[in-house]
């Protein structure tokens, strides 16, 4: 049994019960764990059959619901103050890009009017760094840079877009209290799934990865981004987002500190983009049948063109938001794919 994870001394609290979506994935949990460690009488929502391993052992209730079907969220929202909606389906791919789009677009709507209609006081609302529109001169990327559905590269940046453009117009026309954080890329313990960046590192620690293309990310330890949604609720104002990343780094940097950590030797091709769109269709067609998601994606080729760099100075600035240097997310997230054999 999982050693159980308990609440400390309630006087953190600060109103009634809070409801979390999505801790049953990774962000989710590592804000689920956040509110209980300090004093937080917490409600999960999940779906009847989604699995349970990040929620096992945590001191929290856990209330059956649906994102898709509005009629199911009601007994959730039971004594609830206050919401983090962090749930999201996060594919890079699916054999019908538009359920992606759909998924992401109604779970939100519901979710946002269900909590209207529950009174709840305030809600930070999990978007991503893919609403923002990046630049071909690879500087850092901030709030202001909001981008069009038409402008996301993919369907689940399209979707996520949707979802945060849904989510300002029930601010601005029906008084939904809500905060909007934009997390970067999260990476540390507890990647259940694991998430497309999550897949990177078991690939790359497991000496998979023999090549990589010329691309950057900003990297983010998945608990400093719980810890900003915490303060995004404390202290965030309502109708703004804020970023809440990392350090940026290059793609190769990236995978040279996976391998390094793992005692593998690192990867030393760069590779061009162009020869693997073959590649990455041909993964895709196989993908079909296999209905397993594809380790290399068109989309994700279309977006490796950019540096996708950010700034958090926002959240540092309004919500004392602060984020440790990421190899220790790398080193926390080698520990917990060890510990699940996932990396050798």
């Amino acid at each position: 049994m999982p050693a159980r994870v308990a609440r400390k001394d309630r006087k953190m609290s600060s109103g009634g019960k809070v409801l979390v979506t999505g801790a049953t994935g990774f962000v989710g949990a590592a804000v689920a764990r956040a509110l209980i460690a300090r004093g937080e009488d917490v409600v999960l929502l999940a779906r009847k059959n989604s699995p349970r391993g990040n929620v096992e052992g945590l001191d929290a209730q856990v209330v059956i619901g649906d994102l898709r079907d509005a009629d199911s969220l009601a007994p959730a929202f039971q004594g609830v103050d206050r919401l983090y909606h962090v749930a999201a389906d996060y594919r890079l791919w699916a054999p019908d890009p538009n359920e992606i789009v759909e998924a992401n677009r109604i779970g939100v709507a519901n979710i946002m009017s269900a909590a209207l209609r529950a009174g709840v006081s305030r809600i930070v609302y999990t978007s991503s760094v893919a609403t923002l529109k990046l630049n071909d001169e690879s500087r850092p990327v901030d709030e202001t840079a909001p981008a069009t559905p038409e402008q996301a590269i993919g369907a689940y940046k399209k979707s996520k877009t949707i979802a945060e453009r849904l989510v300002e117009k029930m601010i601005a026309e029906q008084g939904l209290p809500a905060v909007i954080v934009n997390p970067s890329t999260p990476i540390g313990p507890r990647d259940i799934k694991p998430t497309p960046t999550g897949r990177v590192i078991v690939e790359a620690a497991n000496g998979k990865m023999p090549g990589y293309v010329d691309t950057g990310l900003n990297l983010v330890h998945v608990e400093d981004v719980a810890a900003g949604h915490l303060a995004a609720m404390d202290r965030g104002r309502i109708g703004e987002r804020y970023i809440l990343g990392g350090q940026d780094a290059p793609f190769g940097k990236f995978l040279t500190e996976i391998c390094e950590m793992a005692g593998r030797r690192p990867p030393m091709l760069k590779i061009p983009r162009a020869p693997l769109f073959p590649f990455a269709r041909a993964a895709e067609f196989l993908a079909r049948f296999t209905g397993k998601e594809p380790f290399a994606t068109v989309d994700a080729l279309r977006m490796s063109k950019y540096r996708m760099y950010f700034s958090s100075a926002k959240a540092q600035a309004e919500l004392g938001y602060a984020a440790r240097p990421y190899a220790d997310a790398i080193a926390d997230a080698l520990a917990w794919f060890r510990e699940r054999g996932m990396v050798k």
